[in-house]
């Protein structure tokens, strides 16, 4: 092997350590320690602790307020704990946990000093190179790519010091770093460029993020591992800081096996009150008789966990189902607004897009209504641009606005909830996209970059039969209202983490308005009766979108025919009712008074001064795979994905491999993202917004500069200091299914039974086909059955889990 293909393999591998961090206006959760979910969790959390410095565990004090608030079963925590080999009481134990995080680590003061200049240095570089349009004044020569620009434009730096390897930096990032690389072993290289990747592990994972994805910002001005490393290692040799790998990874806190105990105890307590709720549900389900009933309407959400809060609360106001697909319908587009300059994904981070779909007018005067209103708000914000940019300007205008200005800061500030309502009033006078515009669904022959625009009759066919069979759709009432989901909040930087994660951190009504449009198609509906969907022809597909601060559903109605405008009158009504009741559970959730359950929710929408605008996905805990009927009134406290499906109409389970495959993978990257943002805030989260700075449009600093944040803010996780609202729980799957065709599935998919049996999440399958038992996975496509003994629990029935005889 040549030395050039050697360190290309060793960057590779040393890439593996660190997780894909994308821009923060299009957030994509992900776990941060993806690179370790080869390796046994306990494993992995002992070298990320080393190599990036995290704790992998909760705190003493979180174990202790879980124990104190009956989260975990005091049984359960025994029997974990002896079983790990200890005698002591919970409480010395917790003490001694405590102990162990407080002892201070060793520190090499001279060599972190050091290396602490290369990251304020190389931090600066990445900032101005990596930019995403923010800056005004953009770095030149960016085309030529991060290396090349670095090598030209060094000498000009006065924080790097003259002399070394920096002087001379050859054409080639490559023979940099093989410069760097001469004195040391092969075997070492790996270890050495997995530790200056570990260095700022945000910034490396963006430019891995960028350059696996290959985006626009990358074609324009590119970025490898390969540039950065170079630049880096030449950094370290002007500074002389020594390259030579640490020793001690994978040195274990001989505190961990006690907070592994105490967190299996805690996972087990939560899962065994899930288990319970499915199993005892399980039988009647077969037992229901649904022949010739037809609901008022049926509403498909996104299995997200804000969703079943209002599923709950809009099944509770009439007749209505409610079923949970993956928020982008199935559909893996590239979508643009009317009025938007860019395309943005909108299908999961684990798909690529396949179609391109824009928005077309169709409404000449409602269309004109809306340029001229949006182009005056458009030079608004142009203004407000240029004020932020100029500080100099700034004063002189807000000198001139006087007073006028100034009552507009202080109405924002102050009374927030009356400009959401002045805002909702401006809005009616600027008409939304869907008022005038619909999804161009049709497949054009026409180039659009490089995808297709629109959808073939067949792909279209496909997409909606894949929709149905996956839910176990069977039967369709007079309204189908297909419900994406979007986020509104003011000043937050984090607000594309509030939005539809199947859409790559986007709203999601767009994917539920283009495949409602597919289902209305006659075409379409024709070809879905041939394949055994039976739709009356009174039925009509709705798209909306859930807005997941307010619990507002907006219907995206679109050609509805008059004879259902009673039915749509009715939904309106009851969807109303349902987002007040909603809104008094979210407003208690977060400390508020649950009477002022809407009118809160809105001030939190508006006011730019709220770090908390909403909770998103904290809490989350849970992911259901079966019919709605498993869990339907219970309140599952909204920390449970949930997807529709029903086993009987998925002979092959096809429709369930999907799902295992796809939204189970996506939501385990969503709790382990949560998780670890928790346990950690500091190094894998985001620490508080009060000191965050957004940097480049593509991320936040703690502070004026250093790594880029990762994870998620501590007003997304913290109730208050030290006090997780956000409990750390791996996911904890169940699936309504025969056992042996969730086991062929997972024979099938290496990928899923790597991170099963690594334990980063459970599975427990409840078999409708043997009695509804209960089995739980083990580990090599092993199985335990389990028995069930009920207890009563908060909120749901409960099971609890020992070995069958």
């Amino acid at each position: 092997m040549s030395t050039e293909s050697a360190i290309r393999d060793s960057i590779d591998e040393a890439a593996t350590t660190v997780g894909s961090l994308w821009p923060i206006h299009s957030f994509v959760t992900a776990n941060p320690l993806a690179g370790f979910e080869d390796q046994p969790f306990g494993e992995a959390v002992e070298q990320a602790a080393t190599l990036l410095g995290g704790r992998g565990y909760p705190s003493a004090r979180t174990f202790k307020t879980a124990l104190e608030r009956g989260q975990i079963d005091k049984g359960i925590l025994e029997e974990e704990l002896t079983e790990a080999g200890y005698e002591d009481d919970p409480e010395t134990l917790l003490d001694r946990l405590a102990e162990a995080a407080d002892a201070p680590d060793a520190v090499n003061e001279a060599a972190d000093t050091a290396r602490d200049h290369v990251d304020k240095v190389l931090t600066k570089w990445l900032a101005a190179f990596l930019d995403e349009g923010s800056a005004h004044w953009s770095m030149p020569n960016r085309e030529a790519g991060f290396y090349t620009v670095f090598r030209g434009m060094a000498q000009y730096d006065s924080d790097i010091p003259d002399g070394g390897v920096i002087a001379d930096l050859p054409e080639s990032p490559i023979e940099a770093i093989e410069g760097a690389l001469q004195s040391y072993p092969e075997s070492q290289w790996m270890p050495i460029l997995e530790e200056q990747l570990a260095a700022l592990p945000g910034w490396t994972g963006f430019i891995k993020q960028r350059a696996e994805d290959e985006d626009a910002w990358q074609s324009m001005y590119p970025i490898s591992l390969e540039g950065y490393l170079a630049a880096r290692l030449a950094l370290l040799d002007a500074v002389d800081a020594n390259i030579e790998p640490a020793n001690d990874v994978g040195n274990a806190n001989p505190a961990d096996t006690i907070a592994q105990a105490f967190l299996r105890a805690w996972e087990a307590t939560y899962r065994e009150a899930l288990v319970g709720t499915v199993a005892a549900q399980s039988q009647s389900v077969d037992n229901t008789d649904t022949s010739g009933s037809r609901p008022d309407a049926q509403l498909v959400f996104c299995i997200d966990t804000r969703s079943e809060v209002i599923r709950r609360h809009i099944e509770a106001t009439g007749d209505y189902e409610t079923h949970g697909y993956a928020g982008f319908f199935g559909i893996p587009m590239e979508y643009q607004g009317y009025d938007a300059d860019v395309s943005v994904d909108a299908c999961p981070p684990i798909l690529d897009p396949q179609h391109h779909i824009t928005d077309v007018p169709t409404d000449d005067a409602t269309q004109a209504r809306h340029d001229r209103w949006s182009g005056m708000r458009a030079a608004a914000d142009e203004v407000i641009e240029i004020l932020e940019a100029n500080a100099a300007t700034a004063y002189g205008y807000v000198e001139a606005a006087g007073s006028g200005y100034g009552l507009s800061l202080a109405a924002r500030t102050l009374v927030p909830g009356r400009v959401h309502g002045l805002v909702d009033a401006a809005a009616e006078l600027v008409p939304d996209y869907h008022e005038f515009c619909d999804p161009l669904v049709h497949h054009q022959h026409t180039d659009s970059g490089d995808l297709p625009p629109g959808l073939t009759h067949e792909q279209k066919v496909e997409y909606a039969a894949t929709a149905f069979d996956l839910m176990g759709f069977t039967e369709f009432s007079r309204l189908v209202v297909l419900t994406g989901h979007a986020s509104e909040t003011a000043n937050n930087p984090y607000d594309s983490s509030l939005d539809c994660g199947a859409c790559a951190g986007n709203p999601g009504g767009p994917n539920a308005r283009v495949l409602a449009k597919i289902c209305n198609e006659g075409a379409v509906r024709a070809e879905l009766r041939d394949r055994g969907f039976d739709i009356p022809e009174d039925t009509v597909f709705v798209a909306g979108q859930h807005n997941t601060t307010t619990d507002e559903v907006e219907l995206l109605v679109d050609d509805v025919p008059e004879s259902h405008s009673d039915d749509l009158d009715q939904l309106h009504t009851d969807l109303t009712t349902a987002r007040e009741n909603a809104t008094t559970e979210r407003a208690e959730a977060m400390g508020a008074d649950s009477a002022t359950g809407v009118t809160e929710t809105e001030r939190r929408a508006a006011d730019w001064a709220e770090t908390r605008p909403e909770w998103g996905l904290a809490g989350n805990a849970g992911f259901v795979v079966g019919p709605r009927e498993l869990t339907s009134g219970y309140d599952l406290d909204g920390r449970v994905f949930l997807h529709s499906y029903d086993w009987s109409t998925d002979p092959d389970g096809d429709a369930l491999e999907a799902i295992l495959t796809g939204p189970m993978v996506v939501t385990q990257w969503i709790n382990t993202q949560y998780y670890f943002s928790t346990v950690d805030n500091a190094v894998y989260g985001s620490g508080s917004k009060v000191t965050q700075n957004p940097v480049g449009n593509i991320g936040v600093y703690q502070g004026n500069g250093g790594d880029l944040m990762a994870g998620l803010p501590l007003q997304s996780l913290l109730i208050a200091d030290d006090e997780p609202h956000h409990q750390p729980l791996r996911l904890s799957t169940v699936v309504h299914a025969p056992v042996e065709r969730v086991t062929d599935i997972l024979a099938d998919h290496e990928e899923l039974t790597e991170i099963l049996d690594n334990n980063w999440l459970s599975l427990t399958v409840v078999d409708p086909t043997q009695d509804h038992r209960v089995f739980h996975y083990e580990g090599s496509l092993e199985w335990m059955a389990v028995s069930e003994q009920t207890k009563t629990h908060p909120g749901m029935s409960s099971t609890r889990a020992v070995a069958d005889d």
